[in-house]
């Protein structure tokens, strides 16, 4: 090979060599003296954040808030700062949001009402929402597993009398669904002193309702007895898909993402009382009715009527009125009026 060829390509290798050794060290520098011209951010203590968006109304429970900590320079004697004696997380469940907050907002005191606070429940209700109270025992209140903040149907059991003979018709009708209950007896929240999800039965549940159906549940409880039905989570979800394709719920025009889904979220937390279904004691037993008892008719009214069952024969005066069961016709000759049951000679 060519010597000068050889010197050629020696050279060339080693002027690649000290390039990239070069670039290297000056990328290396710059980027270490970026890093060292980033100050460092002193952390504070922990505080209470949101950990998701919290809307007016509502019932703080344990995936509501998470402890995050802080900058030092941003702290404010508002916060909720781990260590503190009201600071306690276990303490604001069960308590509701009076103010919205949004997720990672830190909690300030007065963002929240607890339940020994004037105004508590009035902050738990939605705007023109009212809260009824209804009573129930073991068995008509699932047993005690209604817990504040779940969803239940509302069912109406009667007795239907009628006002013929037999036996009362004997109906059960789901009058309101996706009903928010607030309290069980005076809790609003499912722990207990220690954290843990207690099971307690109650004789009294409060819910939120519009005004209208506050009217029927308070009917409801003179007419018959009423029980609670505990929903699905899915549910939910599920009713509301079905009312928006139904167009009974529309979302306003010209609202951006983040408004349609507060939209919908918030109609999906109201209650429905439209629609209701309803099972008859004949659907459950054949040897129940179907229908409400009727009351007998007039039999002279049904002669009149034409070819009516069980019509009075006129006679005279003074004389017993022979019945006539079944089928009739009516002929007619001139002014005289003659009623024969048909198959009579």
């Amino acid at each position: 090979m060519d010597v000068k060829k050889v010197a050629l390509l020696v050279g060339a290798l080693v002027i690649a060599v000290i390039t990239a050794v070069m670039a290297k060290n000056m990328f290396a520098g710059a980027g270490a003296q970026q890093a060292a011209a980033a100050p460092a951010v002193p952390v504070g203590p922990k505080i209470l954040v949101a950990k998701k968006a919290l809307p007016v109304g509502t019932i703080i429970d344990a995936d509501s808030l998470s402890w995050q900590p802080w900058p030092k320079e941003l702290m404010q004697g508002a916060y909720y700062t781990e260590g503190q004696p009201d600071a306690n997380l276990p303490k604001l469940l069960g308590t509701v949001v009076r103010y919205q907050i949004t997720a990672g907002q830190p909690l300030t005191r007065g963002a929240v009402v607890g339940p020994q606070d004037r105004g508590f429940l009035a902050a738990a209700l939605g705007a023109g929402m009212r809260a009824v109270t209804v009573p129930v025992n073991a068995s008509t209140g699932v047993a005690g597993f209604i817990f504040p903040g779940d969803h239940v149907d509302l069912v109406l059991t009667q007795q239907v009398t009628g006002g013929g003979d037999g036996p009362p018709l004997k109906v059960s009708e789901t009058i309101v669904r996706n009903i928010r209950v607030l309290a069980t007896d005076q809790r609003f929240t499912d722990k207990d002193e220690d954290g843990k999800t207690a099971v307690k039965t109650f004789s009294n549940v409060t819910m939120e309702v519009t005004p209208k159906i506050a009217e029927k549940i308070e009917v409801a409880q003179s007419v018959g007895t009423l029980s609670l039905s505990l929903r699905s989570i899915a549910d939910d979800t599920s009713d509301l898909e079905r009312q928006v394709a139904a167009g009974d719920i529309k979302v306003p025009a010209g609202v951006n993402p983040t408004q349609e889904k507060q939209f919908l979220l918030a109609a999906a937390n109201r209650p429905n009382d439209v629609d209701p279904s309803f099972t008859t004691g004949g659907d459950v037993s054949r040897f129940q009715r179907r229908t409400v008892p009727a009351k007998p008719r007039d039999n002279n009214a049904q002669a009149a009527g034409g070819a009516q069952s069980a019509p009075r024969l006129s006679a005279p005066s003074g004389s017993i009125t022979p019945v006539v069961v079944g089928p009739v016709v009516r002929i007619a000759r001139g002014n005289d009026v003659t009623v024969v049951p048909v198959g009579a000679r």
